[in-house]
């Protein structure tokens, strides 16, 4: 009986091959680009799940106003400790901060660019990164050791043992003459990339404490610069541990500044995808990508539908005739059921050479290292899922429908309740097209978005400029900048102690005359600069002046606007104010800038200048035109002076766009999966215009007979289902009106949504459908209508 039902199926697609090519591309296409979404979706929810203690472990943030956005993923370093030692709640606590170490090889002079942390030895008992050699209980014996990743162990010794070989550090980069020899003592797996932890060596904690007095770094209840992860007792409840951190932290030291402390404690699973309050960083594009991927298939489970149900009538009299004799209605349900197994099994085989194929430009696309492997129980389970919807709504429905008529109505042409009642496949369509326009509005506000980011005005000028690690040129600044301006394609040069687009250090450190109680735990943002810095990066003061590049500098700072309206100053320049413990006097006040992505508002922040502060960054401003030859000349000094580093620098602009990598290229992959989702519709409506047109093929030819025209039998055929586009635009610009402004919301600063969006929106897909219907109405139309009524 199953080869009976097979053998019919397969007879059934080739008969009618035109509606078969429909439904089996629109369902392999929406299959494989649901594989794709989903494989994106389940890459960004399985960062930091591969910890056996992961449910126990949570990563410390802190804030000084639990009603302010400025929430820091860092902690004290004497927070662990403590935290460890006097809390029952807490089984383990690690630290981990970035090392400025350089590494290289003895009697090498190469030094390379790799990234370490130093970190606590409990390191290892929290996390599971796989070990390779060494001891994973006793991973620094000493100060002197050194735990490498895969990589670089096979970088510096190829296949030769590691453990016990040499590598030479220099812990301080502004000191070339710091470097020490350290002993392998470990190597482990590279981190995965679906990691939040990163890093291509470790090096032991300890060593911040060498030449420190006392407890050195364990009595910094200041310095909250170290990444602070605590293990936590089975059945503890965090909230309770976070309120008990913040109390041992004002035990140990009652300032001013910490009488309004928080602490919180965020899940290791979700420092991905949340910040340290728990709301939503990239959760919210996870699950938009979520509902493409489901959006996707059920346009494609659409079409089937319509497809199925619109020929049902042209079946009925195949099923009577099996009726007639002998075929019971079981046996007519699951010929049906058949029919939709092998249509989907034939685009599930297709879908997944689609996904093989794609899967290369896909990772370029979106910047991640995924894998397609049939072995994936997810790829199966999505398979499943999906057959059994298709089988429901498009198997079930028309084989229930079909096997249930009488067949000698059916063989009259009377068919009640079949093919007559078309409100069902009306609604469908409408539906299919609301998803369309709705992602083509929300393809414009994205796009829209990413560029009013990319255009809009920063406060300075970052055109042209590329920044770099100065290493040794710190030492000799001055020397270095005389020389580069001299050079051709080099307008200028400056230095600071960061990134101007992304200022990451803060302080609390700043008093001045009427400072409110409400304002103790008052915050902002630092970075030391160069005298220079504001005349090369256009920052424009509003009042005041810069610094003059002589030693009173050290005495004046410059604030931002927001700074000094937030902090109640009138006639600001002049008056002093205690920074960073010491009296200083205000310069200037500088224009609000943006030094974060637009998803914050203007913090307030302060500009200074301070010799004991090194200006690790040095920008470079060329002519535009001439930019290679800028940077050649800068590689030409650097071989003199920098010769064991490799020269690593980076254009502003790059720098800019890193801040908002993840929406940018989520930006690019909506495009092309909206762009997917809208061909499945017109694949979709286009089926059903053919299939109208076959149905109508005497009238047709009767009514060009008796003089109708071209355009006439255009819109004949054309109407009902443009009208059905039109009215799923009522339902469609709402609904993206909605969906796209709680998208925005994610951004301060962000774009307008104008009504000539919906307008192109709209229009984008009514000339789309259009297009798609007048094409094969017109084809309809030219036909010969002789050969349609020669046998009437």
């Amino acid at each position: 009986m199953l080869t009976n039902y097979l053998k019919t199926a397969f007879r059934a697609l080739a008969k009618h091959s035109a509606y078969s090519a429909i439904n089996i591309f629109g369902l392999a296409l929406s299959l494989s680009a649901a594989i794709l979404i989903l494989l994106w979706v389940w890459d960004e929810l399985s960062y930091d799940r591969m910890h056996s203690k992961g449910n126990r472990i949570f990563q410390v943030s802190t804030t000084f106003d639990v009603t302010s956005e400025n929430v820091w993923p860092v902690g004290p370093p004497p927070l662990a400790v403590f935290g460890q030692s006097e809390l029952p709640s807490v089984e383990a606590a690690c630290r981990m901060t970035n090392s400025e170490a350089s590494i290289s090889k003895p009697n090498d002079n190469r030094t390379f660019a790799e990234s370490g942390q130093q970190v606590d030895p409990s390191f290892f008992h929290l996390f599971d990164f796989a070990w390779l050699a060494g001891n994973r209980q006793l991973p620094f014996p000493d100060n002197n050791s050194i735990v490498l990743t895969e990589t670089l162990a096979r970088k510096y010794f190829g296949h030769e043992e590691v453990l016990g070989q040499t590598v030479v550090l220099n812990l301080d980069p502004n000191n070339p003459d710091g470097k020490r020899n350290f002993r392998v003592t470990g190597v482990i797996a590279d981190f995965p990339h679906n990691s939040s932890i990163e890093a291509d060596f470790l090096l032991p904690i300890e060593l911040l404490n060498e030449n420190r007095e006392g407890a050195g770094i364990n009595e910094e209840w200041g310095s909250f610069s170290y990444r602070t992860f605590f293990l936590l007792q089975a059945g503890s409840t965090p909230k309770t541990v976070e309120t008990q951190l913040a109390d041992l932290h004002r035990k140990n030291n009652e300032a001013e500044l910490f009488k309004t402390l928080v602490y919180f404690l965020q899940p290791l699973k979700d420092i991905h995808l949340y910040n340290g309050k728990g709301e939503e960083r990239g959760m919210q594009q996870v699950r938009i990508f979520a509902w493409v991927a489901l959006i996707i298939l059920l346009i494609a489970s659409i079409n089937y539908v319509n497809l199925v149900t619109a020929r049902s009538t042209r079946r009925s009299k195949e099923v009577s005739v099996r009726k007639v004799v002998g075929a019971n209605r079981g046996h007519l349900f699951w010929q049906f059921i058949t029919e939709s197994v092998v249509v989907f099994f034939i685009a599930m085989c297709l879908s997944i050479g689609f996904a093989y194929a794609a899967m290369p430009l896909y990772n370029s696309l979106s910047g991640k290292e995924m894998v397609f492997s049939l072995s994936d129980s997810r790829v199966w389970l999505l398979f499943g899922g999906t057959l059994l919807s298709v089988v429901a709504l498009a198997g079930i429905y028309p084989a229930l429908l079909l096997s249930t008529f009488k067949p000698a109505q059916a063989l009259k042409g009377v068919l009640p309740g079949i093919g007559k009642n078309n409100g069902f496949r009306k609604a469908l369509v409408i539906l299919q097209f609301t998803c369309s326009v709705v992602l083509i509005i929300a393809t414009i506000i994205i796009s829209r978005q990413l560029e009013y980011i990319r255009k809009k005005e920063l406060g300075y000028d970052k055109e042209n400029v590329f920044l770099f690690n100065q290493k040794n040129f710190l030492s000799r600044f001055e020397a270095v900048r005389t020389e580069l301006v001299n050079q051709p394609g080099i307008k200028s040069v400056t230095a600071a102690s960061g990134d101007i687009s992304n200022i990451g250090s803060g302080t609390g450190d700043i008093e001045w005359e009427g400072k409110p109680a409400s304002m103790a735990n008052f915050m902002v943002y630092q970075m030391a600069v160069d005298h220079q810095f504001l005349d090369v990066m256009d920052l424009q003061l509003v009042e005041g002046h810069g610094f003059t590049g002589t030693p009173s500098d050290s005495g004046y700072v410059i604030l931002n606007e927001t700074a000094v309206r937030q902090m109640g100053l009138s006639d600001p320049v002049g008056k002093p104010i205690t920074f960073r413990y010491r009296p200083v006097t205000i310069a200037g006040v500088v224009k609000d800038f943006h030094f974060a992505d637009l998803k914050r508002t203007i913090a307030p922040c302060v500009l200074f200048a301070d010799a004991t502060v090194p200006l690790n960054g040095m920008y470079i401003k060329t002519t535009g035109a001439e930019a290679a030859r800028a940077i050649a000349a800068v590689e030409t000094l650097w071989k003199r002076y920098n010769a064991e580093f490799e020269f690593d620098y980076q254009f502003m602009d790059e720098s800019f766009d890193k801040l908002y990598k993840s929406d940018i290229q989520a930006g690019r992959l909506f495009n092309v999966f909206a762009g997917i989702a809208i061909l499945i519709s017109c694949l979709g409506l286009f089926g059903l215009v053919t299939f109208t047109a076959e149905t109508k093929v005497k009238e047709i030819g009767i009514r060009k007979t008796l003089g109708a025209s071209v355009s006439h039998i255009i819109l004949l055929i054309s109407m009902d289902f443009l009208k059905l586009v039109g009215l799923s635009f009522l339902v469609a610009f709402p609904l993206g009106w909605w969906i796209m402004n709680k998208w925005l919301d994610n951004y301060v600063y962000r774009t307008g949504i104008e009504w000539w969006v919906f307008a192109v929106a709209g229009f984008t897909a009514f000339a789309i459908a259009a297009v798609t219907v007048c094409g094969k109405s017109l084809r309809a139309a030219q036909e010969n209508p002789i050969k349609a009524i020669r046998t009437e």
